[in-house]
């Protein structure tokens, strides 16, 4: 077993661009629910069991060099595959009176609800993780017709670099089907971000 309390960079560095031309790239796959954790047990693809304890304030990234065997030449890469993400961009929105502002935020909070997906808030814009069909999400923010409201859709990883751990570990950690039983890192509170779910604020779906 390796312990891994820090990340040796990411192969989008050049330096690990360049070792990785020589050198074999052993992939660590980390599921969707396990990208968000700062500790974690797994074992690569090429049977190197690791013990991920990263900082809390730090989270797996696609191409993060987690181990190098110079004996070997081998790198262990972490390979995340988020889902894509609903991003709701509500800019502009308090140029409105205020009590239009309340009602959009409260349609819009209330629409996110009866569908029981899990979001976050940063700014102005509201991040959701895809946890049905991207038509289906689509079809549903079509019905509703929110006033003042754009919506788009990108990548998991593009969104996961725009926001903290905390951030991360709300927004993915319960935002896959399975497994199904709860993950205590994905209880977040509080710090003036919401995340609502099928049982209210601060309680994410596993």
């Amino acid at each position: 077993m390796i312990l891994v309390e820090e990340k040796l960079g990411n192969l989008h560095d050049s330096v690990w661009q360049e070792r990785a031309q020589a050198a074999t790239i052993d992939p660590l796959v980390i599921e969707q629910w396990e990208a968000p954790k700062n500790r974690l047990r797994k074992a690569s693809e090429g049977g190197v069991e690791l013990a991920i304890s990263l900082p809390r304030d730090q989270h797996l990234h696609d191409g993060d060099v987690l181990y190098h065997d110079a004996q070997t030449n081998v790198i262990v890469v972490a390979r995340v595959a988020l889902k894509e993400v609903l991003v709701i961009e509500l800019e502009g929105l308090d140029e409105l009176a205020p009590v239009e502002i309340l009602r959009i935020a409260f349609e819009l909070g209330h629409g996110l609800g009866n569908q029981h997906w899990p979001a976050v808030i940063k700014g102005s814009t509201v991040y959701v993780p895809l946890s049905v069909d991207q038509k289906v999400m689509a079809s549903v923010m079509r019905t509703h017709a929110f006033e003042h409201v754009k919506t788009r859709f990108a990548p998991g990883e593009e969104i996961a670099a725009k926001l903290d751990a905390r951030e991360v570990r709300m927004l993915f950690a319960g935002a896959d089907a399975t497994p199904h039983h709860h993950h205590p890192d994905t209880h977040e509170h509080g710090h003036g971000h919401h995340h609502h779910g099928a049982h209210g604020p601060d309680h994410s779906h596993a």
